[in-house]
């Protein structure tokens, strides 16, 4: 109770009992509770450069300090929004230094003040800085040289600083003295832009000393150490004077490229060309790199000892000889740097062809220069240079044999950043002929944006490109906004496959409207939409919820393998699925079109499996097969239409079946023809078969009729002659194989079968229309088979013919069968049958006689078809055998 004192003891506890009491404490008396807060956010956060991996990072202090524990601060590449700390406990301080970032780099920082109670806002972001060293004046200029002498005036070159303090050199000053005076004296009261001076206004014979300072936006730097006592006193030598402004680029473990300015003083002749000497630093002999002149002002010195240091000089040569040696280098050591890149080659989005550089070392005072044969280009006209951040390129603007030879480029306040690239005619041939295949404006598409959802709602939106480089970027939008790599939207790329895809774990509401994909690769292009609003964006989201819904049922009864289907070896239709997370009390069903479907048997749960096995499939079985499972903790069902191409894949299966099954071919000989039969295990006409006479296909027709029963198919060879010997192939298609079986139909295997067939063939020959005119004589002949011979009736409208001399009937050779009608008349005309019949059965032939009157028209009739038998079964035609 708040106001009362209390005092507290305690007392441990094991299976023996109670302790001893501790002893008790002092009077506590409750004071009155004030919520404890959070410190707020702090003020103005500012970034400064500091050194090229580290930035200074100052912030106001929160309004509202309540027992703070100190600060967390926070860093991000800018463009990123990918947030890390930068320190792991609190800081007491309102400034901090943050260390190991990359040189070159751009960074955004953020703070958060920390108490007991827990941490405050973030602050206000700062202002995008990028990581260099802090500005400074340059340091000093270097190897002041004498380059000619007239008596009266000198001229001097000098180095620049190696470090220009993080801003471009304005300029150099000078400061000259004679060696016997104390007092040194300004050259010039504006800056030189140039490393070389003439000072004049000198006493000839005098001896002079000279020191240089550099400047920057910073200030003036400090001069350089006095050079050497200079005497003025004319050159008159023949010989030229010394090459000057010695400096070493593309350091590498055994090799450097070194390079110098001509002589101002050129002798008595123009300057020919160039020796240059080297030596290890301390070592005694110079030693000749190359042993004939060089008539350009720069050399690749090989062949050197990688760790090594070195010292060189240059020689300058004209008709009068060598002249004057240049100052000493200074020493370089022969080793690569660290992480030191070299010129790429490539071609461009629009197939423009480049070779480009990366310096993550430069500064603001940083610059490019690209040379071809060490010479600075100028050459608008054949190339163009971009330069952007620590990046620049060289473009080739019209590339041919002309751009053939040594690329090199460096970059300025730097340990010596420069590299070289050796364009040679196979290197310039593949450039462009990459550039020649960028011309397809578009990236082509396996697949636009879609989207599936996965089991438990995640809705995946995907795409898939025919081809992606590994320079190929993308970018999602959604309702005209970017979205990146995040927990909420996971995406990614697989440059390997083409596919782009962005998975968003929680679909709701809110997430109506346009989704976009967009591609560059080199100078193509592509974009794909998906529009998902209004009914399509309900589908979506209802599928979505129910999937979660699904994947929580999933906890009680479910099919662990929906239902599928094979096809046994008996050529059954067997459904299948797998179950899971059953019990006894767990009911399984089977239904068609939402039918209690009865089996035999229960189908075993525990076992996993369940199965429903369809004989010989047919249109009848189209339908909805379901196999459901309920219990107390949920209930799943699981659906199979036998429709459509399922259908189709099934007949397909059971031709595989049946083909492997299928018999030789068979000869049955029928009173039509003779018949060629393959049994096999069940047939169906939805097969896909053909039938085949001398490799052509045979389609069906009255001659050659193609049908079949459950157990097989045939060919029905109608009224065959001499064509119709041959090879006959009959062949089923299981949707990858032709399963054939074959039969050569000639020789003793055609002459058995037909004289069969003409034992069953009883009539042929009437003609099934006869057109006669009054008085004439009719004749209609026929010719009879069969085996025994047959019985032959005549009929006229389906009577009996009474013979007599009007009507006669004759039999020659037990095989030609005639009637003849004397004097036709009008009455005569009618129907005419012939019956023919033994004990394996008969037909009959009807033949139409029309008869006419002496001067009519001779009535318009088709031309007479041969008449078609109409066969009588054995029962009926010869009863009792």
């Amino acid at each position: 109770m708040e106001g009362k004192s209390y005092v507290f003891r305690v007392l441990s506890a094991n299976r023996h009992g109670l302790s001893e009491p501790s002893e008790i404490t002092s009077p506590i008396e409750l004071s009155p509770w004030v919520a404890p807060i959070v410190p707020s956010a702090p003020g103005r956060v500012l970034a400064s450069r500091n050194t090229k991996t580290s930035v200074v990072v100052q912030w106001d202090r929160p309004k509202h300090e309540e027992d703070l524990l100190g600060y967390y601060v926070d860093c991000c590449v800018a463009g990123t929004n990918h947030w890390e700390p930068c320190n792991h406990k609190p800081i007491g301080y309102n400034r901090f230094v943050v260390h190991g970032l990359t040189t070159g780099e751009q960074y955004i920082f953020r703070v958060k003040a920390v108490n007991a109670v827990g941490m405050s806002e973030n602050s206000q972001e700062s202002d995008v800085i990028k990581v260099q060293a802090a500005l400074t004046v340059p340091s000093h200029p270097y190897g002041i040289t004498l380059l000619n002498c007239d008596g009266h005036s000198m001229t001097l070159g000098w180095k620049v600083p190696k470090f220009s303090g993080g801003s471009p050199i304005l300029g150099y000053y000078l400061d000259k003295r004679e060696v016997h005076h104390k007092n040194w004296h300004e050259v010039n009261s504006s800056p030189s832009k140039q490393t070389i001076l003439t000072v004049d206004g000198l006493t000839e014979g005098s001896l002079y000393e000279f020191k240089i300072a550099a400047i920057n936006l910073a200030g003036i730097g400090e001069p350089s150490d006095p050079s050497e006592h200079f005497k003025c006193e004319a050159w008159t030598m023949p010989e030229p004077g010394p090459a000057y402004d010695l400096t070493f680029c593309e350091v590498r473990d055994t090799s450097l490229v070194m390079l110098w300015k001509a002589p101002v003083y050129s002798g008595s002749s123009p300057v020919s060309g160039y020796f240059v000497d080297f030596r290890e630093v301390d070592a005694g002999e110079w030693i000749t790199v190359n042993q004939t002149t060089t008539a350009n002002r720069y050399l690749k010195v090989c062949d050197l000892q990688q760790g090594k240091t070195y010292v060189f000089r240059v020689r300058a040569v004209n008709a009068n000889g060598v002249g004057k040696p240049s100052d000493m280098s200074e020493p370089v050591l022969v080793e690569a740097r660290p992480g030191t890149k070299e010129i790429s080659a490539g071609v461009d989005e629009q197939g423009n062809i480049y070779l480009a550089f990366d310096c993550q070392e430069m500064t603001d005072a940083s610059q490019f220069t690209w040379c071809k044969s060490y010479e600075e280009i100028a050459d608008d006209e054949r190339f163009k240079i971009e330069t952007v951040g620590d990046h620049s390129k060289l473009y080739l603007k019209n590339p041919d044999k002309e751009d053939l030879g040594t690329y090199s480029v460096s970059v300025s306040d730097t340990d010596g950043v420069s590299s070289s690239f050796v364009l040679d005619p196979e290197e310039l041939e593949r450039l462009m002929a990459l550039s020649n295949e960028i011309k397809n404006p578009t990236i082509p598409l396996k697949s636009e944006l879609a989207y599936e959802i996965f089991d438990k709602g995640q809705v995946r939106f995907w795409l898939q490109a025919e081809h992606l480089s590994p320079d190929a970027s993308y970018r999602f939008i959604i309702n005209d906004r970017e979205v990146s790599d995040s927990e909420i939207h996971r995406i990614k790329c697989d440059k390997a496959t083409g596919i782009i895809e962005m998975v968003m774990d929680r679909f709701t509401i809110e997430n109506e409207g346009t989704y976009t994909v967009q591609i560059h690769d080199g100078k193509a292009k592509s974009q794909s939409s998906l529009v998902l609003i209004g009914d399509a964006f309900r589908t979506v989201l209802e599928e979505a919820e129910f999937q979660r819904k699904e994947f929580l049922r999933k906890q009680g009864p479910h099919f662990a393998e929906q239902l599928h289907w094979d096809v046994t070896e008996e050529c059954e239709v067997r459904l299948v699925c797998k179950v899971a997370n059953t019990k006894k009390e767990t009911v399984f069903k089977w239904l068609k079109d939402d039918v209690l479907y009865e089996t035999e048997t229960l189908p075993d749960l525990e076992r996993g499996t369940c199965q429903l096995l369809i004989p010989k499939l047919s249109k009848k079985d189209h339908g909805e097969y379901k196999a459901t499972l309920k219990d107390d903790r949920g209930q799943d069902a699981s659906i199979l239409e036998i429709a459509g191409k399922v259908y189709d894949d099934m007949i397909l299966a059971m031709s595989r079946v049946c083909g492997k099954s299928a018999s030789p071919l068979k000869i049955l000989c029928t009173p039509e023809g003779i018949r060629l039969q393959c049994f096999m295990k069940y047939f169906t006409e939805e097969m896909k078969v053909n039938w085949q006479h001398k490799d052509a296909k045979i389609s069906s027709s009255e001659h050659m009729r193609i049908g079949g029963s459950e157990e097989m198919a045939w060919l029905q060879i109608c009224e065959p002659t001499e064509k119709d010997k041959g090879k006959y192939t009959f062949e089923i298609f299981d949707g990858k194989d032709n399963h054939q079986r074959s039969l050569d139909l000639s020789g003793q295997a055609f002459d058995e079968a037909f004289a069969e067939f003409q034992q069953l063939k009883l009539i042929g020959g009437l003609p099934d229309v006869v057109t006669i005119m009054e008085g004439k004589t009719l004749n209609l002949t026929c010719t009879v088979f069969g085996n025994p011979d047959p019985e032959v009736v005549w009929f006229k409208n389906d009577q009996d013919i009474q013979l007599s001399e009007h009507f006669s009937v004759k039999v020659e050779q037990a095989k030609y069968v005639s009637m003849t009608i004397k004097g036709v008349t009008s009455e005569d005309s009618g129907k005419y049958s012939i019956n023919v019949k033994n004990k394996y059965g008969g037909e009959k032939i009807d033949v139409t006689v029309s008869v006419y009157k002496h001067g009519e028209k001779i009535p318009d009739v088709a031309p007479p078809q041969q008449a078609k038998p109409k066969l009588i079964p054995a029962s009926a035609s010869a009863p009792g055998q």
